[in-house]
């Protein structure tokens, strides 16, 4: 239902449709029911403050948290920042030391290093060869002067997942904020805060079925209370952390398509996941020096990342016109570098260069993976016809030892 004539829509890392049930919620908050959450002195201000109430309120019992630790934001990059940045500012006489890790969404990574040109010190935690980070890593980082840790759940490239239960645990061990970035996971997989000792708590809702341009942050109240110096200053909304007029009717469509994911559940994943294995399948059954990235349990149930040898993702990508994927994160795929996340857990460049994002979504069909997985290994192999070095390579040439002349 969601891609216009033939075309096959696998980018559900990147951003999703809006399920029906979601806009049909949203539609009269923009005509019969515009009122300003923060008008308190008339009907349509009242009905517009209790349809976020209520919103707060479904969103923060799925994740374990109470309503008033709810913020909304514009997405999670913004959430993200705030988190960061306002965390950082605010306990700054505490310490200027943060954590991250380099396989980070760049709505993390861009903000840690805009403290460290500030004078914060930062440490980006390394990854192995599955995108997975150490716990010993983390727990020999932490110095007294450590204010903060910031780690996402599911990795937005390659889908590699990280124990944050544990991590959460560490980090409350040590006295030390824990944030999570859980875009691509919230509303997919379980998420308590209790639980999971997760401090704040960043997601967004285009990438479950919801509208683009809302997402909130999760900010504890209790053991710790959690504070933030403001990132934007107006007048004083959401407890004064996040000032701006509320997008009503983002906000009922986020928390109505989070009821939605939750109503799908396990059975939704389920599905997705069968088909992620299908096409996973069907590529290394017939193609030749393909490789997975990721890791091959640990990892999301929509994502599939696969570097194709001898062939260049971008090219692969226009030889496929009626299929969408990406070859790269969706926010930084503009750069002709290959992908950092890629290079940080040890693939060569030629094989970062070759890789491809297949992201499963709630509305993609068997057929349509079927039909996937023919066009791109009839592509590949098209193109590698083409290609003087996988001639090479299957004449039992090593290429590593190729003396190539000089122009």
């Amino acid at each position: 239902m969601n891609t216009p004539s033939s075309h096959i829509y696998l980018d559900s890392q990147a951003t999703t449709s809006v399920d029906p049930q979601v806009l049909e919620t949203m539609l009269p908050w923009f005509h019969e029911k515009f009122g300003n959450a923060a008008s308190r002195s008339h009907s349509f201000g009242w009905e517009a403050d209790k349809a976020v109430e209520s919103a707060r309120a479904t969103l923060a019992a799925g994740i374990g948290a109470k309503s008033r630790e709810i913020l909304f934001t514009s997405g999670a990059t913004e959430s993200d920042n705030l988190a960061i940045l306002g965390v950082a500012k605010m306990y700054a006489s505490k310490g200027k030391h943060l954590i991250t890790c380099v396989t980070e969404h760049k709505a993390v990574l861009d903000p840690m290093q805009a403290l460290e040109n500030d004078g914060w010190k930062i440490t980006c935690l390394e990854v192995d060869e599955n995108g997975c980070l150490s716990l010993d890593d983390l727990k020999n980082a932490i110095q007294e002067n450590t204010v903060l840790v910031s780690i996402m759940h599911g990795n937005n490239e390659v889908g590699t997942v990280h124990p944050i239960a544990e991590i959460g645990a560490i980090c409350r061990e040590a006295g030390v904020l824990f944030h999570c970035d859980a875009t691509q996971t919230f509303g997919k997989m379980p998420l308590d805060v209790e639980a999971m000792n997760i401090d704040l708590l960043s997601a967004s809702a285009h990438k479950i079925y919801g509208p683009k341009g809302v997402g909130l942050l999760y900010v504890r109240r209790r053991n710790p209370r959690v504070r933030l110096t403001p990132i934007m200053h107006g007048g004083g909304h959401e407890r004064g952390f996040r000032s701006g007029t509320l997008n009503v009717p983002g906000i009922v469509g986020l928390a109505k398509a989070f009821e939605v994911s939750q109503e799908g559940g396990a059975a939704e994943q389920s599905r997705i996941q069968e088909l992620r294995n299908l096409l996973e399948t069907k590529l290394f059954d017939a193609l030749e020096s393909v490789y997975l990235n990721g890791h091959p349990e640990n990892r999301l149930d929509c994502c599939l990342n696969i570097s194709f040898g001898f062939v260049e993702g971008e090219s692969l990508i226009m030889g496929m016109p009626d299929i969408a994927v990406s070859s790269g994160s969706a926010c930084t795929s503009a750069s002709l570098e290959p992908s950092y996340v890629l290079r940080a857990m040890g693939v060569g460049d030629d094989l970062a260069h070759s890789s491809l994002r297949f992201g499963i979504g709630r509305w993609t069909t068997k057929e349509e993976i079927e039909t996937v997985a023919e066009t791109v290994i009839h592509a590949v192999n098209r193109l590698r016809d083409m290609s003087p070095l996988w001639e090479m390579d299957q004449e039992g040439i090593d290429l590593s030892t190729v003396q190539w002349a000089g122009h």
